[in-house]
């Protein structure tokens, strides 16, 4: 991977990708859930087509569960490529919580216009 920042717009709930030039190469997009406990809950990952297979979506992966970890808090994935991340690397992240899960899924029931 070449010079890629990470960087976290919370207030926009998304994890960013920024290449040389300061584009936007991907992205995860995410929301905090506050109950029963808070949690990251990322929806939707996204990489540029011209940056795909560049280990990018894996190091966004990465840095939300590290993210998590440094504010005490859990992932609870929706993102399908986000929960097959955290299963191929579940030496180096907690299972998600099932009620935490419930709760999120809920959450973004309730409000479909965010995602």
């Amino acid at each position: 991977m070449s010079d890629i920042e990470i960087r976290d717009d919370r207030a926009a709930g998304r994890l960013e990708a920024v290449g040389d030039g300061g584009e936007v190469v991907g992205r995860i997009e995410y929301f905090v859930l506050d109950s029963p406990r808070r949690a990251l809950v990322p929806v939707h990952t996204v990489v540029e087509p011209a940056h795909e297979g560049k280990g990018i979506a894996g190091s966004l992966a990465r840095e939300l569960y590290a993210a998590a970890r440094r504010e005490g808090v859990s992932v609870a994935p929706l993102c399908p490529y986000v929960v097959k991340w955290a299963e191929r690397h579940r030496d180096e992240v907690p299972a998600a919580d099932a009620e935490q899960l419930r709760a999120a899924r809920d959450w973004l029931a309730a409000h479909p216009e965010r995602f």
